[in-house]
């Protein structure tokens, strides 16, 4: 597990509330896994789920208590990402604010590189 003190994606304050509470809800770690999957309208896409642990290649930042892992692989296609929540009137949403997207489609949950 490779924990920085800048990390390499990070959790917003209202997405590590928003984790903490899904958390709590369901009895389970407030651990959130973003993962990123080959497919989408623009190329690769997000995957996010609790995660019940941390695994060997994973790497970790914490905001407020609430741990974010993100695996080695995708970690190249999110580095320097901020995971956001959105409320608005159309929903709420967690987001992703992915400075190595060149491309994204109208959904934002996915992107090309």
């Amino acid at each position: 597990m490779t924990s920085t003190t800048s990390p390499a994606v990070t959790l917003s304050p209202s997405a590590a509330a928003r984790v903490a509470w899904i958390a709590q809800k369901q009895g389970k770690p407030a651990i959130l896994r973003l993962a990123v999957e080959g497919g989408g309208c623009s190329g690769f896409q997000y995957r996010y789920g609790l995660a019940e642990t941390i695994e060997a290649d994973d790497t970790v930042s914490e905001t407020d208590g609430v741990k974010l892992a993100v695996d080695a692989v995708s970690l190249d296609l999110v580095a320097g990402c901020v995971v956001d929540y959105v409320e608005s009137l159309g929903g709420a949403a967690f987001k992703v604010e992915n400075p190595n997207a060149v491309a994204g489609c109208g959904c934002g949950s996915s992107f090309a590189v």
